[in-house]
């Protein structure tokens, strides 16, 4: 038995395409399986997308009459809906930047729009690309965690399979708290929003392809410059000084090229 048991009352966006239900005058059970061969149901059709005027095949009860005997994707199905709420008040909250704070201001891209790209349950977060006039960020969230306490600007290294990301945390009022890692900013090379979505979308994946971390991955490259520090400050000199006498730090490793060489600056205000 799952948490949904006897908790359908017409609402489609409680159960999963797979739940198993079961009416609760005559006890009569809907199985999506096997659908429902006396009205030609096909077997394999959710409950939801039953005909409207479909009822009980034995008591003919209407279908808020039902209730679920068990759900086999409901953990799935509530991960979707906890995903879908996180992505709509992320999305909710950089539309009102544009239109209260950065539609006027002259770097923006005017034939883009904000928009939530490949957003997925990752490692107990919610990871997707958000696409804005302004810029496109690799955005983390949290799932079922509270980061209300993130400290805004605060640095955060994260490992993917191609390599190590730098992510600056945020807080907004409607998403919470959250954690950006720049990909593109401005947005002038982006003609259409499907194009800035393409590349989304190829992020997402590229992301996830180990086969991108040799040329993406610069810890070792960190590590050899900061080694290279050390031995100098043995020989005297100072490590913070490079041979021009401008000041070097070595950097975290921050946003890769994915789809391109080069990937913007770093992240801009209300990113």
């Amino acid at each position: 038995m799952s948490g949904f048991e006897g908790s359908y009352g017409g609402h489609a966006a409680r159960i999963s395409d797979q739940a198993v239900m079961e009416c609760k005058i005559c006890w009569s059970v809907y199985d999506p399986a096997i659908g429902d061969p006396t009205r030609q149901i096909d077997p394999g059709t959710p409950f939801t997308a039953l005909p409207e005027d479909w009822s009980c095949p034995t008591c003919s009860a209407e279908p808020q009459n039902f209730m679920v005997l068990r759900d086999p994707g409901a953990e799935a199905h509530l991960r979707a809906q906890r995903i879908k709420a996180a992505t709509e008040r992320l999305e909710a909250d950089f539309t009102e930047v544009w239109h209260a704070k950065m539609r006027d201001v002259p770097l923006v891209n005017k034939a883009l729009k904000v928009q939530a790209v490949g957003f997925r349950a990752h490692e107990g977060q919610i990871m997707g690309v958000l696409i804005s006039p302004w810029f496109m960020n690799l955005i983390l969230l949290p799932d079922t965690q509270d980061w209300s306490a993130l400290v805004t600007g605060e640095k955060e290294v994260v490992d993917f399979p191609s390599g190590a990301y730098e992510f600056i945390h945020n807080t907004r009022e409607m998403t919470g708290g959250y954690k950006a890692c720049s990909l593109f900013s401005p947005m002038g090379d982006f003609t259409r929003q499907q194009d800035a979505v393409d590349v989304a979308n190829a992020v997402m994946q590229a992301i996830f392809d180990p086969a991108n971390r040799a040329e993406t991955d610069r810890r070792a490259d960190i590590r050899a410059q900061r080694e290279a520090q050390l031995a100098a400050q043995t020989d005297g000199d100072d490590p913070d000084k490079d041979d021009t006498g401008g000041d070097t730090e070595p950097a975290a490793p921050t946003r890769r090229a994915l789809i391109t060489a080069g990937l913007g600056s770093d992240l801009q205000p209300d990113a």
